[in-house]
């Protein structure tokens, strides 16, 4: 089994990939939506780099890389908000090490696009790195300010799974096919996500939950507070799902810090910032699914209406997308809820 052969639903970009493993340049960007693979993706490209068979999969170089031990692999992950300048001068430093093993080393650098600010000086430490040192860089866009920056790497293309790919994809692996295609349908193509909702017992639940909402608002307030208060503590639910998954991340990460010799607390710092940031946007992620899931009952309906009260549709479809535009901007969550609920009451 190759190191590739875990990455679903990116066939191009796997294509590139075991191509360049073969004869690699300085630096690649892997570029594509959250939970579309890109994460794993580097991994196997890396593997694939250190190992002496182009990625066998069962070699302990493969293993270690997987596994993000091996010694001539960095991972850099961001502790800020943003790359700072001082990362990307660490990073050029990283670089310009002596693989400690094998010919060559890897350096991925997660969150590029959060590295505007950065841009310059990360863009010094990877246009002319060691011929013995590859980065690969992970970016889920590309601000202009890091075109210069692109324009020195070879691209990899990452897209979100297609719903039919998804569904396939859960199939495969057990799961029921009507569970697969309600799960395909509100995962934005992103399988980590999907993986989370199969683990998720109150998914079909929270599906139910939002499709409801049309024929419970009755024009009462008091009915407004109490649905925006269900819906958040639906999202406490299926967070809970995530932290979950994170303490098994944290208990397995802290056992290789700890084999390594690295500083537990610093990685206990760094892993708990960045499982801070993914509750973050699961929960807007979240309540994103469970906008599309009210605007798609509100669409349904459109079939069986006249067309003066299909205008009246169409605004409530529109007043929820201006909401989930909102999101990106983390306002307070009961507040919006409320004032979406409280518009929908009155247009419909």
């Amino acid at each position: 089994m190759g190191v590739f052969d875990q990455i679903v639903g990116q066939h191009r970009a796997v294509d590139i990939l075991q191509a360049s493993a073969r004869s690699p340049v300085h630096a690649y960007m892997l570029l594509g939506p959250p939970g579309s693979g890109k994460r794993d993706a580097a991994r196997a490209f890396a593997a694939a780099l250190l190992c002496s068979q182009g990625g066998c999969g069962t070699c302990d170089d493969c293993r270690a890389a997987l596994a993000e031990n091996h010694v001539d692999l960095s991972v850099h992950r961001r502790t800020g908000q943003f790359i700072s300048v001082e990362d990307a001068r660490a990073i050029g430093r990283i670089g310009a090490r002596r693989p400690v093993k094998g010919l060559r080393q890897v350096v991925v650098v997660e969150d590029v696009h959060l590295a505007a600010a950065a841009a310059p000086a990360l863009l010094k430490s990877v246009e002319e790195p060691p011929a013995r040192t590859v980065y690969v860089l992970l970016a889920d866009w590309l601000p202009s300010q890091l075109a210069p920056l692109a324009s020195r790497c070879v691209i990899v293309e990452f897209t979100p799974i297609p719903e039919d790919e998804m569904i396939d994809i859960l199939v495969s692996r057990g799961v029921d096919g009507s569970l697969a295609r309600d799960i395909a349908k509100v995962a934005g193509g992103r399988l980590d996500r999907a993986e989370l909702l199969v683990d998720d017992p109150s998914f079909s639940l929270r599906y139910q939950l939002w499709r409801s909402i049309p024929d419970r608002l009755d024009g009462s307030g008091a009915t407004i507070v109490g649905l925006a208060r269900e819906l958040l503590d639906a999202c406490d639910q299926a967070i809970a799902v995530l932290k979950a998954h994170q303490a098994e991340e944290m208990t397995k990460a802290l056992e290789r810090a700890e084999q390594m010799g690295a500083s537990i607390s610093a990685a206990t710092k760094e892993i708990e910032d960045r499982h801070h940031r993914e509750q973050r946007k699961w929960r807007n992620d979240e309540l994103r699914f469970g906008l599309g899931v009210l605007a798609e009952t509100y669409a349904n309906s459109l079939r069986t209406m006249a067309h003066a009260r299909s205008g009246r549709v169409l605004q409530v479809i529109e007043a929820i997308d201006q909401a989930s535009r909102a999101l990106v901007r983390n306002p307070n969550e009961s507040l919006l809820l409320e004032a979406l609920l409280a518009q929908l009451t009155l247009i419909s």
